[in-house]
């Protein structure tokens, strides 16, 4: 061995010094702790939530005190989710919700994404006003809008099947139309529009494309995680809508199932089937953000969205 290979200092297989790997250690386990901790804190009432949808009620108030209230034990039953379907038209209040949601994300996607299509890539004058006329509506809340709205909607033509009328009252239409423009929304497209490059576009109006070919064919089929986001963004408000539908809406047949757990708050409360009702209707939720979660992180961080 030479003396250059004496003297050559030996570099660790993970980059790190010996005084190094310690603090390495330490600041694995503080992240993993912190980690089970936040697991624990939003997971332990999605837990107790679902095994109690499976106990009765004294059994549910018998357990608050110790630990067994996050455990499956004790007189497991499904009563509280059969009773819930002999409790109130749950069925219907599910398929109100899935259509409201479904046609408020579906046309949301293509109001807001050629919205922010125009002030992106359209050079257009004024755009930059517009947009932040669109974000100043964040700051306002829905509580102050909803009288304005509700008298608005109120005075507005309606074709109920056979002749117009007026007011969209007790209606879909009340539930979807006022939602499907979102400022946020807007602006996450916008944001995200800004990162595909624009020779893209140059090269494809060479080629005789128009500015809805560029935004269905080229734009759209590259923003899949902001169209992911929107879709998350734009489903959990719609989904957990109370205050308008119940503002709006006086018949079962068109009410969603948030107003739905009303039923359960009358006389003769049952916490059991409220835990079994509510469970059922966090499901959609749990899977549409699953499905998503990977596209939704994505999203976040290539958009740049700044709070």
């Amino acid at each position: 061995m030479t003396a250059l290979d004496v003297t050559r200092p030996v570099v660790p297989v993970d980059g790190l010094t010996p005084r190094a790997r310690p603090r390495r250690g330490w600041r694995f386990a503080l992240m993993l702790a912190l980690k089970i901790v936040l697991a624990l804190v939003f997971g332990l009432p999605l837990v107790f939530m679902i095994v109690s949808s499976f106990k009765p009620d004294l059994q549910i108030f018998s357990d608050l005190g110790s630990v067994l209230a996050f455990l499956p034990v004790g007189d497991l039953t499904l009563d509280n989710y059969t009773g819930v379907f002999d409790r109130v038209p749950f069925a219907q209040f599910l398929a109100n919700s899935i259509l409201i949601s479904a046609l408020t994300v579906g046309l949301g996607l293509i109001v807001n994404s050629m919205a922010a299509f125009a002030m992106s890539r359209m050079r257009m004058p004024g755009r930059k006003i517009a947009l932040g006329v669109i974000l100043a509506t964040l700051i306002v809340p829905f509580e102050v809008m909803a009288l304005p709205m509700l008298w608005w909607v109120n005075q507005l033509p309606y074709f109920d099947g056979s002749e117009f009328v007026q007011g969209w009252l007790d209606t879909y239409a009340v539930q979807i139309v006022p939602f499907i423009a979102n400022a946020f929304s807007i602006f996450l497209f916008y944001q995200y529009f800004e990162s595909i490059p624009r020779e893209l576009d140059e090269a494809a109006r060479v080629d005789g494309a128009g500015w809805f070919r560029i935004y269905r064919t080229i734009v759209m089929p590259l923003s899949g995680p902001a169209i992911a986001t929107a879709v998350i963004l734009t489903f959990l408000p719609a989904w957990n809508q109370y205050l308008w539908p119940l503002m709006v809406t006086q018949s079962e047949s068109v009410r969603p199932v948030m107003v739905g757990i009303d039923y359960f708050k009358q006389l003769n409360v049952s916490w059991g089937q409220i835990m079994a009702y509510a469970s059922i209707i966090t499901v959609p939720v749990l899977a549409l953000f699953i499905g998503f979660q990977r596209s939704f992180v994505s999203s976040i961080a290539a958009s740049g969205v700044k709070g």
